[in-house]
């Protein structure tokens, strides 16, 4: 029978070994990095960059992890033993080029080259956000991000309750909830951060309430006011992305004056009857708000939900996207909704997008925004002369 000295030196025979110096030069002209030590060992300091999967879950995990079986790998373990079987097991899931680092971390941490502590999750963490940590784009690097973002949230109503209840849910560190009203019957039939018991209660701490039972990883920050000039700069500064589910005009404009003021994207959501539509305002990055209604229509061409009706559920589909934006924008994932409007019919179950573009007479208009303090302009008076 074969001994564990047989096994190594038959798996030693089978792939290529390279010293710590071979390694750094392949990994400097672009190669992957892989850690297959456990947890705990990883924890305590790994090579930059590095792509950590422990080996007893080489198997299921590297194919969703290294997608490009023909990219340069270099995998490394503590001493350089895990790693040779690690490079064997690549190999034969048509892994091309592939070698183990000699002597390891240890070896590689002894010689002075660059290493660093990881970013780190309690064991309840890992639990909790564990398909998190199983997507690539994500991990707990991704996750340790959410963990220190900011969102503000305009609104514990129709288009916030799904999009706070998801981004707490994600593990979105702090949620500042922006809103005056309180819970009423009519508001359950859609507001779903909200219940009976909870009637006659202030939204903000119905919902505080809500957020902290479903996640106690997520601190949230309630505003029991109504968003206005003299406050808004206040209320906004520091967070990294608003989430906006207003529903009125004047806050809309308001909010996005500020929001490209200090810079900050918002997502924005909205809904009538059975359609809804959503899109990223990004004041750095492309349009905003303003280039998509320049001025406030009639009051009647804007009905509220309250004079039209919505069907409940689609505040739930519209919010739901927010949140998934915002958690994008917040990520660097993929293409967001930046200079797109995403436009949702529910009869038809259509979902189309359209572009949108900067409106030239946008930046023309913007010095009217501001008194002669350069503070944001209230558009509470404005909004309801143009009705």
């Amino acid at each position: 029978m074969a001994t564990f000295r047989d096994l190594l030196s038959a798996a030693k025979a089978q792939i290529t070994e390279v010293d710590t110096a071979g390694a750094q030069q392949q990994i400097a002209n672009g190669a992957v990095v892989l850690d297959v030590r456990e947890p705990d060992e990883y924890d305590q300091g790994a090579l930059n960059g590095a792509i950590h999967i422990p080996r007893g879950h080489l198997e299921a995990q590297v194919e969703t992890r290294i997608l490009d079986k023909q990219s340069p790998v270099v995998v490394y373990c503590a001493g350089g033993v895990r790693s040779a079987f690690a490079a064997k097991t690549l190999g034969e899931l048509g892994y091309t080029s592939v070698v183990s680092m000699a002597g390891g971390f240890g070896k590689w941490k002894d010689e002075g080259r660059a290493w660093s502590t990881p970013v780190t999750l309690s064991g309840e963490q890992r639990n909790r956000y564990q398909r998190h940590l199983l997507l690539p784009e994500v991990g707990v690097a991704g996750q340790a991000k959410l963990l220190a973002s900011k969102v503000l949230l305009l609104g514990a109503g129709g288009l916030g309750s799904p999009a706070a209840l998801y981004l707490a849910a994600a593990g979105v560190g702090t949620l500042g909830i922006v809103d005056m009203d309180e819970v009423d019957e009519s508001n359950l039939q859609r507001q779903i951060l909200h219940n009976i018991d909870r009637v006659g209660e202030r939204k903000v701490d119905s919902a505080k309430k809500t957020l902290t039972m479903l996640n106690p990883d997520v601190n949230v920050v309630t505003y029991d006011t109504r968003l206005a000039a003299s406050n808004i700069i206040d209320i906004i500064s520091g967070y990294d992305v608003i989430v906006d589910g207003a529903d009125n005009f004047p806050s809309r404009y308001l909010l996005n004056d500020a929001s490209v003021k200090l810079g900050i994207p918002v997502v924005h959501g909205s809904i009538f009857r059975f359609e809804g539509m959503v899109s990223v305002f990004h004041p750095l990055q492309g349009p905003t708000y303003r280039d998509m209604v320049p001025e406030p229509p009639p009051a009647e061409m804007a009905p509220s939900c309250a004079e039209a009706g919505v069907l409940g559920v689609l505040p739930g589909i519209v919010g739901s996207i927010q949140a998934l934006e915002a958690i994008k924008l917040l990520l660097d994932l993929g293409d967001s909704l930046i200079g797109r409007i995403l436009a949702i019919d529910t009869t038809e179950m259509t979902f189309r997008t359209f572009n949108l573009r900067k409106d030239p007479n946008n930046q023309d208009r913007k010095s009217t925004r501001l008194n002669s303090s350069h503070q944001i302009i209230s558009y509470a008076v404005f909004c309801l002369k143009k009705k």
